[in-house]
């Protein structure tokens, strides 16, 4: 950051001022209603119809989903779309045992009962009476002897397995898209399923962790629900569109299945005694929403800073300690020839590269250059003027910034 100037961070929504605090206040100008903003912060805010300044270098979603981002029209203009994964999974983990507890032991139509009686019954002998009477409906199952069935083993979907494990679940998962980290964190256990079919087919619960992208929009669909046990529960503490609500709702009323436990209400579920639909609770803790934005926060930060990338939707993961004050960070189109032409214009320069890293993610690929001596505005230009360049950021180290 040059002397004297400030980073300005636009804000859309409440972000946790635990996180907004480590933003230091001398060089960040943080509000709502900032112009030219070098970055954004969003939590749920839809930004498909917002102009976005040019000025904008860098968006941060505190939170996972980024469903609410123009993150193709971001990566045209080599913008980085920042989220923080992980960092509300515990909150999602512990709602879906509470989701799982409200469905194995009928908890909600045995409140409602207890709510009835009270409110019609004159003295406590009856309403005794009446419990003793009525309670064997509300009757329920215990984990131990129940398999519990999870699509989706990330972070999530991981915490969700340990923790029906440590209860006394079987488990049996399925993720064609797992990684290695959430690989290693998976508790050894877990059955290694094929498919979603053989999840459906084996489970007597069932539990979403997948993001919505169009090859999981209405993944569970009527064929798919034909599949599973009688009277199993599904839960949905993912995303609203991977479920066909209207789907659920008729198997509901054939009695496939038992309760459909969700946190997304719909005019299609509406009224159904067998939903249990939460008004989108998962990360709503106060630990979670400070994880996020702390996580979220400090990958913006140092990406404005220092120009390193971790955990963007759009963008590789680099993160490259400075071994010079004048660092280069571009971003352009994965297409042959970039780092020849990048190398060419430091060279005719007489510049010298001290350290160059360059990585791929689909069609974006991102570059940073450390050099041992400062970079002309002109060779920052002709590199921006490359075909195939998105973004050019040069990132020198002032002495405020050591200080």
């Amino acid at each position: 950051m040059s002397q004297g100037a400030q980073y300005r961070i636009l804000v859309l929504n409440q972000i946790s001022s635990v996180g907004m605090k480590r933003l230091p206040a001398g060089a960040y100008t943080c509000g709502k209603d900032l112009r030219d903003p070098h970055a954004i912060l969003v939590r749920s805010q839809d930004m498909h119809a917002m102009t976005i300044p040019d000025s904008v270098s860098a968006i941060g979603r505190a939170g996972a989903g980024t469903n609410n981002i123009p993150v193709a029209a971001m990566s045209a203009r080599g913008i980085p779309v920042f989220n923080a994964p992980g960092a509300n999974a515990n909150a999602v983990k512990e709602l879906v045992l509470a989701g799982l507890l409200l469905a194995m032991r009928n908890l909600l139509p045995a409140l409602r009962f207890v709510d009835g009686l009270v409110a019609d019954t004159a003295d406590d002998k009856a309403i005794h009476k009446r419990i003793e009477d009525e309670k064997k409906q509300f009757a329920g199952v215990e984990f131990p002897q129940h398999t519990l069935g999870i699509i989706g083993l990330g972070k999530i979907g991981s915490l969700v397995a340990d923790a029906a494990i440590k209860l006394g679940m079987t488990v049996i998962g399925y993720d064609p898209h797992i990684t290695v980290d959430a690989a290693w964190s998976l508790p050894s256990s877990v059955k290694k399923a094929n498919s979603v079919e053989e999840v459906l087919k084996h489970s007597h619960f069932v539990t979403l962790h997948v993001p919505l992208v169009e090859s999981t929009r209405n993944l569970i669909d009527a064929k798919k629900i034909d599949l599973m046990r009688s009277g199993a529960v599904l839960l949905n503490f993912a995303r609203d569109g991977i479920v066909d609500d209207t789907a659920v709702a008729a198997a509901l009323v054939a009695h496939k299945l038992r309760w459909y436990v969700c946190d997304f209400p719909s005019v299609a579920l509406r009224g159904n005694p067998c939903v249990i639909a939460l008004p989108h609770l998962g990360a709503s803790t106060r630990e979670a929403e400070d994880n996020s934005a702390v996580m979220v926060v400090d990958q913006v930060r140092d990406y404005l800073e220092n120009g390193n990338v971790s955990n963007a939707v759009n963008f590789p993961d680099v993160v490259v300690a400075r071994e010079s004050p004048y660092r280069v960070a571009i971003a352009n189109s994965n297409v042959p020839n970039m780092l020849s032409q990048m190398s060419m214009a430091m060279g005719e320069a007489k510049l010298n590269i001290h350290t160059m890293v360059n990585k791929s993610r689909g069609e974006m690929a991102y570059t940073v250059l450390d050099v041992d001596s400062a970079v002309p505005a002109t060779v920052v230009k002709r590199i921006a003027s490359i075909a195939g360049v998105l973004a050019v950021r040069y990132l020198p180290v002032t002495a405020r910034d050591t200080q």
